[in-house]
C-alpha cells in the first residue's frame, strides 16, 4: 500500500489533520500525536469498511510553511534563509502566510529542511 497523505494545518489549539483520499480527520497538540491519531482514525474507518489496517508508516504528513515554521521553532530560520540562497523578509513573509511560495520555492525550502536535517542525523558526540 502507497502511503497515505495527511494535510495538517496550524490552529489555535494545536493542529487539525485530514486524510486527502479518506473522510477522516482529527486533531492533536503535535504532530506525532496528529500521526497516532490519523492512523487510529484511519484503521477505524478501515475495519468499519473492511479494509487492510496500517501502522503509522503508512502516514506522510504534509504541513505548510507557516505551519511548519511555527512548531519548528528551534530552527533558526533567518539561518536557514542564508543557507539555501533565499531572502529572508521572503522566507518570512511565507512563514506569516502573507506570501505563499510557488511550487518551486517550496521545493527549495524543503530541500534545506530535509538536507539541513540529513546532516544533524549524521553527527555524533
Amino acid at each position: 500500500m502507497s502511503k497515505i497523505t495527511i494535510t495538517v494545518e496550524k490552529t489555535n489549539t494545536g493542529f487539525s489533520a485530514g486524510a486527502d483520499k479518506y473522510p477522516v480527520y482529527t486533531a492533536g497538540d503535535s504532530l506525532q500525536e496528529i500521526k497516532q491519531n490519523i492512523t487510529n482514525a484511519l484503521n477505524l474507518y478501515f475495519e468499519h469498511n473492511k479494509k487492510t489496517l496500517i501502522k503509522e508508516d503508512a502516514v506522510k504528513l504534509k504541513i505548510d510553511i507557516p505551519s511548519f515554521i511555527e512548531y519548528y521553532k528551534v530552527i533558526n530560520f533567518n539561518a536557514l534563509s542564508v543557507r539555501i540562497g533565499m531572502d529572508e523578509n521572503l522566507l518570512a513573509q511565507y512563514s506569516k502566510g502573507t506570501k505563499k511560495p510557488s511550487e518551486l520555492q517550496t521545493k527549495r525550502i524543503l530541500h534545506g529542511v530535509q538536507k539541513l536535517g540529513k546532516e544533524l542525523a549524521s553527527i555524533n558526540f
